[in-house]
């Protein structure tokens, strides 16, 4: 077993054993740059006389003591471990340690300001990094209370979970060895939380900007509020937009959760290099830092920020209030935070749309897992921490919260969430199993929930609803039915609560309107709908209308036809979006050519309103011409896309989120002469596109463009980067330096990435994301053999983290059909020799190779178009 996992019989074994009551942790952030000093004192009640291990992961230990008796460190202290032998009663245990400063993302994260060389720290401690700061019985169901003290540079600010306790008190003589500016150093002590998971525990420090406001909760507590940024990014925060969200939040999920806030304050948090969108530390959420706007973004940003903000404003309650009792049920934590997030954007903020919004973008990323050799039922089987790892992923978050989304639209909302405040009710600061929700819903919507749990969340797999309509000469409905087709490897027939809408063109208005709506019951192989014989058929009919149940659809023919035609003319975004879901998911299975899939975009993309179907709809065109279009077709065809493109981008309104996001698609295809000139003519000025500004980021956007097309080059990017020199700056330089169309330039990317470990995790990204783009793939061909010749050696000692970005981003799947490599045959040569290789690695590969297979099969049905 590596030497920094955990195992759930462990962890069963370890929570039958000790009880931790309390933890004392004091840090030393000024000792140097390397590593900070941490003293951990851990009171906990055991059974007399057994063994156990508490959890730690530092360079130096320089002290272990239990019970009063020093324990000989060269002893006890081994790979992640302490071993605590001959346990009492009651137990003290005072660990002093040398703990190590990361610049991964894990643990206490490391970050130099370039612009004014201070120090940011924060912490990241899911699943199991909190063991990097202080020791710890690191398992979600070893629930204790936390007691910070920090030392740090007197001028930072140190926040963590509970509020501090008075003024920060000076240390005389105290001097900062961790770089920036020494102007002494002071102590900061934190009011002791509740009972919590350690990897919900955070501290915070740095000379961050902080913004404050506050809020009354529904018990009539003041509950304050802050909103924190480095310095150098302070003019850029916009607390007002993020504080009305977050008020918006509180009030919609104490009504719903009928549970005022469970903590003492609320403090988000925008820290840098962040590997997630956010984390739910209790009372000090943190951020990805991109959240914080320099530069014009789309407006699916903005959402996806008000999303993420109550996303981690419902973990306060479902995740940190009551907690998973072991990994099994993280889909419990996520997908729940991920339902209600949803629903609060769609109904108390001007996002109205949400709903579209999460049928693009995350059941889209829902399906595509859910049909991967890897696919695994949403309470999934978390054996150890290296399982949990990998599994931050579509059927945790998206699957998980459709399915929660039929389950209410079938047991009706108002019972859900009554079923949710009992919950709440009787397992506050506790531990909890699929069990005990189950439990409270039978009994507020008097269902028995045992059969759809078993078909729902303890299997894997996605079906397919098709409609088989009959009409008469007069085009009368004489016979409907839905068929739902279950995959091969999972063969599972499922109900389906769903709606069935039929939609007419209104001549007078050129608009496709409702004109049928059903709401039944679907279950089985097929499903007779009686009651629309007899009705006139309309020109297109969806069987997922208002998009409840979660399954893949087809449209029949005619309403594929309709839909073709007339796709503008939907006065709703969400039927348009389930039409070009529909049209998409026939693309990745094959049984539409991805040619048509491409024309179908670039005809219609102007027509699309919401921002998040645009992303959506321009990356699926990516993934088409990249992969999906046969390859002696794929040159013509892309070629023939960036111009078009560019025709949208010039035609689109003036200063629109489309127009953006079209100039954006446009610089990232663009290869020909006339198509670099193009994107020269825009970053210089030559060509002005009414209401686009070129602005920081975009400017580094189309600066890329031409260093990848070799138009420019390194003095290029050092002059970008000099008028830039901000950590955004670097991570874009670093991106356009790795897309150099050299192979020293890719051989120095690849190098830095697999070879070297000094890349922060958010330049190792950027590095990664500049290797793989390329307008000559043969450029890639020397890092296949490497890149599997690397795997066991990047898993064995890279973190977690940045051995995924590793082992996902350097996949050579654009030389899937390159005839100078067999990619497929490469993996699966890999795959047969490394059978003891761990099974998160040997997932991740696999779920590589099935995107190579997928690609092939529809390349093969793009060959066969007309």
């Amino acid at each position: 077993m590596p030497a920094e996992n955990l195992t759930r019989a462990e962890a069963r074994e370890r929570a039958s054993v000790v009880s931790p009551q309390s933890y004392d942790v004091t840090l030393d952030l000024t000792t140097g740059p390397a590593t900070f000093a941490s003293r951990s004192v851990v009171r906990f009640t055991a059974t007399p006389g057994a063994s156990t291990f508490i959890d730690l992961i530092a360079p130096t230990v320089h002290e272990v003591t239990l019970n009063g008796r020093a324990l000989d460190v060269a002893d006890v202290v081994a790979d992640s471990r302490i071993r605590l032998d001959d346990l009492a009663a009651d137990n003290e245990l005072v660990v002093v340690a040398d703990a190590a400063y990361m610049n991964t993302g894990e643990g206490l994260h490391r970050f130099v300001d370039p612009v004014d060389d201070e120090v940011y720290l924060y912490s990241q401690f899911e699943v199991a990094d909190s063991r990097r700061v202080f020791a710890v019985f690191e398992q979600p169901d070893l629930k204790a209370t936390f007691t910070f003290t920090v030392t740090a540079p007197a001028h930072w600010v140190v926040v963590s979970n509970y509020p501090q306790v008075g003024e920060p008190q000076p240390v005389e003589g105290g001097v900062n060895r961790n770089g920036g500016a020494d102007k002494g150093t002071a102590t900061w002590r934190f009011e002791t939380t509740p009972r919590m998971s350690s990897y919900i525990t955070a501290v915070i420090a740095g000379p961050y900007h902080g913004e404050h406001g506050e809020l009354t909760s529904s018990d009539g507590r003041t509950i304050p509020l802050g909103v924190y940024v480095r310095g150098s990014l302070a003019e850029h925060l916009d607390t007002d937009n993020i504080l009305d969200i977050t008020r918006a939040g509180f009030a919609f999920f104490e009504d719903k959760f009928g549970v005022p806030y469970p903590f003492a304050k609320y403090d988000q948090l925008f820290v840098p290099e962040f590997n997630a969108g956010a984390m739910e530390n209790a009372g000090a959420v943190t951020f990805l830092e991109s959240y914080v706007f320099r530069s014009k973004v789309p407006e699916a940003t903005i959402e996806r920020r008000a999303v993420t903000i109550l996303h981690e404003l419902a973990h306060m309650w479902f995740g940190d209030l009551v907690t998973m009792r072991w990994w099994d049920d993280l889909w419990l934590n996520e997908s729940f935070a991920e339902y209600v997030s949803t629903l609060a954007t769609a109904e108390a903020t001007a996002w109205t749309s949400a709903w579209t919004t999460f049928s693009s973008l995350e059941k889209n990323w829902a399906y595509r897992q859910d049909q991967l050799p890897s696919t695994h039922p949403i309470v999934a089987d978390m054996r150890d921490l290296e399982d949990v790892e990998v599994n931050f992923d579509g059927i945790t978050y998206a699957k998980g919260a459709s399915v929660l989304k039929q389950l209410v639209s079938w047991v009706g909302q108002d019972q859900f969430f009554a079923g949710v405040r009992a919950y709440f009710a009787k397992h506050a600061w506790g531990n909890t199993e699929l069990r005990d929700l189950l439990t409270e819903l039978e009994t507020t919507s008097g269902r028995d929930l045992s059969s759809w749990s078993a078909r729902w969340l303890e299997k894997a797999g996605v079906t397919l609803l098709r409609p088989e309509i009959e009409v008469d000469a007069d085009g009368t409905i004489t016979s409907f039915a839905v068929l739902q087709e279950v995959p091969d490897e999972h063969p599972v027939q499922r109900p389906h609560r769903l709606a069935i809408g039929g939609y007419d063109l209104d001549a007078s208005t050129g608009r496709l309107a409702r004109t049928l709506h059903l709401e039944l019951d679907v279950d089985g192989p097929r499903t007779e709908v009686p009651q629309l014989v007899g009705q006139r058929r309309p020109a297109l009919v969806l069987v997922n209308d208002d998009d409840l149940a979660y399954a893949k659809i087809r449209l029949d023919e005619q309403s594929l036809a309709a839909a073709i035609e007339h796709l503008g003319a939907f006065d709703d975004s969400l039927p348009r979006t389930l039409v070009w879901t529909a049209a998409w998911d026939a693309t990745r299975d094959g049984e539409t050519p991805a040619r048509d899939f491409v024309d179908l975009v670039l005809g219609n993309i102007l027509h699309e309103t919401d921002s998040s179907v645009v992303l959506v709809l321009l990356r699926q065109l990516t993934t088409s011409l990249d992969l999906y279009v046969a390859p002696e077709h794929r040159q013509a065809t892309a070629v023939a896309a960036a111009d078009r493109l560019l025709e949208l981008a010039r035609s689109a309104e003036s200063g629109s989120d489309t127009q953006l996001q079209l100039v954006k698609a446009f610089a990232a295809r663009a290869e020909t002469d006339a198509q670099l000139d193009a994107v020269a003519a825009l970053l210089d000025g030559r060509e002005l596109l009414d209401g686009l500004t070129i602005d920081t980021d975009l400017r580094w956007e189309l600066l890329t463009s031409l260093v990848t097309g070799g138009r420019a080059g390194e003095t290029d990017i050092a002059v970008q980067l000099s008028a830039d020199a901000t950590a955004t700056g670097q991570r874009a330089a670093a991106a356009a330096r790795a897309a150099v169309p050299t192979a020293e330039a890719k051989a120095a990317a690849w190098a830095a990435v697999v070879d070297g470990d000094d890349l922060p995790n958010a330049i190792q990204a950027a590095t990664i994301a500049g290797f793989g783009r390329v307008h000559d793939r043969a450029l890639l061909l020397p890092y296949v053999e490497p890149y599997f010749a690397s795997l066991a050696t990047v898993w064995a000692d890279k973190t977690n983290e940045m051995a995924q970005n590793i082992v996902l981003g350097l996949y050579p799947t654009d030389l899937a059909d390159h005839d100078a490599v067999d990619v497929l045959g490469a993996t699966d040569a890999w795959l047969a020799s490394q059978a003891d290789a761990p099974p998160a690695l040997r997932r991740l590969v696999a779920e590589n190779r099935d995107g190579v297979r997928r690609a092939l099969a529809a390349q093969e049905t793009d060959r066969r178009k007309a």
